[in-house]
């Protein structure tokens, strides 16, 4: 099954990192019936839009009242892929990230339901804190969890939510969406993120200080039981992310499965495998056949209280819904992402 010919998608974030990715992940799939919601202001993220299809662009505060005027199209939506958000983990303005990340989010999940489409939200693993309630995205353990930060605890926050309106709704036949996914986010890294200045990823800046200084920059662990670089994470290539999301919408538009009755819920979206910062410069370096050179440097202050030493995805439940999905080596992800897009004289789609 595709997704041509079901109707219109809307994808909020849809000029941001991951959304931009999704959709030309759609565009090349044939599927081109794609509404892109953001706010662009003065930064460079419209320069993801270059290479993309799409059918609108609708600035992020002005959806509901664009939806409302567009009778005709609120009928042929059939999934909002909800990746708009303030991700910044420094950000310190928290009535900032919970205008943006909560009560926009809630927005979006009650047009969701009004629209009678399904929805797939963009959660974080920045939820899980310091990990010492585990990696689980058993529902049973999500309001447990104690994030290190508020973009953190404004992720938090809306699963909380989400889950309490779905058992509400199960308890007092109260309407939800039909299908509703919410993605724990682990180390997404990729094209189309270039925007994003200090939140891009490691790889991105480690290409950048190998361009300009023949070295990379890693910080000092601070915790006797990591050495230096060997701080672990579940990197994730956004390419990857985009593929898995969009078999997660086939999986949920799909009536005959099997699965689809109990797809909704909250999910892990990592790999499930830990890898060292140091294993990932190294990967950047041997992409861009350069002998390896790192420095290790102090962790500035402002993070070193909420700094994740170890994630790793418990994807159990993911791998249920789609048991055959292959995620990309570490290998390969950064030899894609250096060879066909950083060191192409376009890094863009």
């Amino acid at each position: 099954m595709n997704m041509k010919n079901r109707g219109t998608i809307i994808i909020t974030g849809g000029a941001g990192f991951i959304g931009s990715v999704l959709c030309k992940e759609l565009n090349d799939q044939g599927y081109t019936d794609i509404i892109l919601v953001d706010r662009l202001r003065d930064k460079s993220k419209w320069l993801n839009l270059n290479g993309l299809k799409f059918c609108d662009y609708v600035y992020a505060d002005d959806l509901f009242s664009y939806l409302e005027e567009k009778l005709e199209i609120q009928k042929e939506i059939h999934t909002i892929f909800h990746m708009g958000a303030c991700s910044t983990t420094t950000q310190k303005d928290v009535d900032y990230l919970m205008s943006n990340n909560f009560l926009y989010s809630k927005r979006i999940f009650e047009l969701a339901t009004k629209l009678k489409c399904n929805l797939i939200y963009a959660s974080s693993a920045a939820t899980y804190g310091d990990g010492r309630e585990g990696y689980s995205d058993d529902h049973e353990l999500i309001p447990k969890l104690r994030p290190l930060n508020p973009y953190g605890f404004s992720k938090q926050i809306f699963d909380k939510w989400v889950l309490e309106n779905a058992a509400s709704a199960a308890a007092t036949a109260m309407v939800v969406p039909p299908f509703w996914i919410g993605l724990k986010f682990f180390n997404v890294f990729g094209p189309q993120e270039y925007h994003k200045e200090s939140m891009s990823s490691v790889v991105f800046k480690a290409f950048e200080q190998i361009k300009s200084q023949g070295k990379v920059k890693l910080f000092r662990s601070h915790d006797q039981n990591y050495l230096d670089g060997e701080q672990m994470r579940d990197f994730i290539y956004a390419r990857d992310v985009a593929r898995a999301m969009i078999e997660l919408s086939m999986l949920m538009l799909d009536q005959n499965s099997k699965v689809s009755a109990n797809i909704s819920g909250i999910y892990n979206m990592g790999t499930g495998i830990a890898r060292s910062f140091k294993d990932l410069v190294l990967a950047v370096f041997k992409s861009m056949n350069i002998d390896p050179v790192i420095e290790y440097i102090d962790m500035p202050a402002d993070i070193k209280n909420q700094y994740q030493y170890y994630t790793k995805a418990e994807m159990k439940r993911f791998n249920k819904l789609i048991p055959g999905f292959k995620f990309t080596s570490l290998e390969d992800a950064v030899d894609d992402y250096v060879k066909n897009f950083l060191n192409s004289t376009d890094r863009y789609f």
